[in-house]
């Protein structure tokens, strides 16, 4: 695949929740509790989306270049959308950021460009259920069950819809005018948690308790950050030693690699699961919004 070490860890971490997520529907079909397959279907989309985020979908164009290196990333990985290009092109010259300004503002549009990609395969989806669904010419119970999950998928499309809007109009305001020092949260799917949190049907007192929670959870993702750094630097490290041909020296090499990498692989499952938990949260106070 020539991914690199941390997109192996993120890869494991995403395959691990969709495990667990698919023994949870095994569970639940057994007992008759998906009759009308709308989580089959949304674990069919999940399993497309991360195959097509690490290009094992069978399509050659479908996997970014990937490195190494997280700083080389920034200049290797490409964002597929001109209005982003543009963006980062005038953010990177604007000399309004510092290098580790630079480095959150890119994981800013990283993170935008995968809530596009992610919008756009479940559009897909909703059009071939469309398209399937027209072709039905005798109405029946069971049809009325798809036009209600047409209707979830809807209404899941217009919100990933305004939360693609609401992260572009964040990204060419920063893009612009640089990072407000007066911020309350930095890492891009926090402010994303806390943008929609604010427009869900919570009460004063369950919002207080959801901002504590996000700055909880940010703590999470920087930890997580910090292993990811040094599981690469340990990846670099390992090469190095291994052309050198020093057996100890490998040895301990290879242990420390081991470790950061099993802990890696955990903080990102953790941070992966907690994100799908207040997610669904959120989720279900718009749903509240709707009625």
């Amino acid at each position: 695949l020539h991914l690199s070490a941390v997109k192996l860890a993120e890869l494991h971490s995403d395959l691990k929740i969709q495990e667990k997520d698919e023994l949870s529907w095994k569970k639940l079909k057994a007992e008759g509790l998906d009759e009308d397959g709308e989580k089959e279907a949304k674990l069919r989309r999940n399993l497309n989306v991360i195959m097509t985020k690490y290009g094992l979908n069978g399509k050659k164009d479908s996997q970014l270049v990937d490195t190494n290196s997280i700083k080389d990333g920034t200049e290797s990985d490409t964002l597929d959308d001109p209005r982003l290009e543009k963006l980062w092109s005038k953010a990177k010259t604007s000399g309004k950021f510092s290098d580790e300004e630079l480095d959150k503002l890119w994981r800013e549009f990283k993170h935008h460009k995968e809530k596009i990609r992610e919008y756009n395969i479940l559009l897909e989806t909703v059009s071939r259920t469309e398209d399937i669904h027209k072709n039905v010419i005798n109405p029946s119970e069971e049809n009325l069950v798809k036009e209600e999950i047409l209707h979830n998928k809807h209404r899941e499309l217009k919100e990933k819809l305004r939360s693609i809007n609401q992260g572009f109009e964040r990204l060419r305001k920063v893009s612009h005018q640089g990072y407000d020092t007066t911020s309350e949260f930095e890492e891009p799917r926090v402010i994303d948690l806390w943008d929609m949190a604010k427009s869900a049907n919570f009460t004063e007192k369950e919002l207080e308790s959801f901002r504590e929670e996000l700055k909880h959870f940010e703590a999470k993702i920087e930890k997580h950050h910090h292993y990811q750094k040094q599981l690469e630097i340990s990846h670099q490290k390992l090469k190095h030693v291994e052309e050198t041909g020093d057996k100890d020296h490998l040895n301990r090499n290879k242990e420390k690699y081991a470790m950061l990498q099993e802990k890696t692989k955990e903080l990102g499952y953790k941070v992966k699961k907690h994100l799908q938990d207040l997610s669904s949260r959120i989720s279900q106070g718009l749903q509240h919004n709707e009625l």
